[in-house]
């Protein structure tokens, strides 16, 4: 027998009689309606649809995050190791063996140069604020940048840059020196700072953060006396009586490091080797009050 089509099978429901259904039907489908859903089942249903908000929430997150910034690595010498291969992410470790060097791309601001046994980590790399760990070993970094832009951390102090070239050493106790050659170099560590002119080098320690400045061509009296003062609680006496004209950036430094007796030698030979600066004062000096000791650096700074 041929099934019947679509016009037969709507013409069929079309003659068939139309039929009221029973009361009870009614009652029973009025009786569902007004019962109360079970808790369990609302439950359910709202558990399912926060997950789904949950994911759809977490997809769209990662989404719309940009790609971790990644710095360029190129290997200068050595084919042993570099735990880095082409590029450096934010959060990476990169560490050149005793045979390999690398060249650290700083964004478009710089580079920095690791020498062999060192090991740093790429910590931030934001418009604002591009920043190295130097766990330990030897780098140096040639940044063009507009003031604390760039910064390198260790154990013993943050290196900010203020527009410059330096170099800087770390050993495996986070002990180290610093070394600029161009601009200026401020190193920091809790309140403690230290400002390094090109031609000078400081010291750091772990737990006391940078030491007292000095140029390279100190005396070497001055520089053994200054290391025993910075890390020794030993005396000022050979300092002072070492420093030349120039030494007035590592007295300088040293107004805000020793004793109030001992603070009245160092502004005594201050003014021995350069006349104070108009604008500054003995009493305002001796008080440590904060724009007059930036200005007679200022000053000084072009003896240095």
């Amino acid at each position: 027998m041929k099934p019947p089509n679509e016009d037969e099978l709507a013409s069929f429901v079309k003659r068939l009689p139309v039929v009221k259904a029973p009361e009870s039907v009614w009652h029973s489908i009025e009786a569902t309606l007004d019962r109360p859903a079970q808790p369990r089942f609302y439950f359910l249903r709202y558990a399912a649809a926060l997950l789904v908000l949950v994911i759809a929430a977490v997809g769209c997150w990662f989404s719309t995050q940009p790609a971790k910034p990644r710095w360029q690595v190129e290997r200068l010498d050595g084919s042993s190791h570099i735990t880095a291969t082409g590029t450096l992410a934010v959060g990476e470790w990169l560490q050149t063996d005793s045979k390999s060097r690398a060249r650290i791309k700083v964004g478009d601001i710089g580079t920095v140069e690791a020498e062999p046994n060192t090991r740093l980590r790429l910590a931030a790399a934001r418009p604002d604020e591009h920043r190295l760990t130097l766990a330990h070993g030897d780098i140096s970094a040639v940044v063009s940048a507009p003031p604390r832009l760039f910064f390198v951390d260790t154990a013993a102090s943050t290196a900010v840059d203020l527009g410059c070239a330096y170099t800087m050493h770390v050993d495996d106790s986070g002990a180290g020196l610093l070394r600029v050659t161009l601009g200026w170099v401020s190193l920091e560590w809790e309140g403690r700072e230290s400002m390094v002119p090109a031609g000078a080098q400081c010291r750091i320690r772990p737990k006391i953060g940078p030491g007292t400045p000095y140029f390279d061509d100190a005396s070497d009296k001055l520089q053994q006396a200054l290391a025993s003062f910075d890390f020794d609680k030993g005396g000022v006496e050979t300092i002072l009586t070492e420093s030349r004209v120039r030494d007035t950036l590592t007295l300088w430094h040293l107004l805000s490091r020793v004793n109030a007796s001992e603070r009245a030698r160092v502004f005594d030979r201050i003014t021995e080797l350069v006349p104070l600066a108009s604008g500054v004062s003995r009493e305002k000096v001796l008080q440590l009050e904060a724009e007059t000791l930036k200005h007679w650096r200022e000053e000084l700074a072009w003896k240095w």
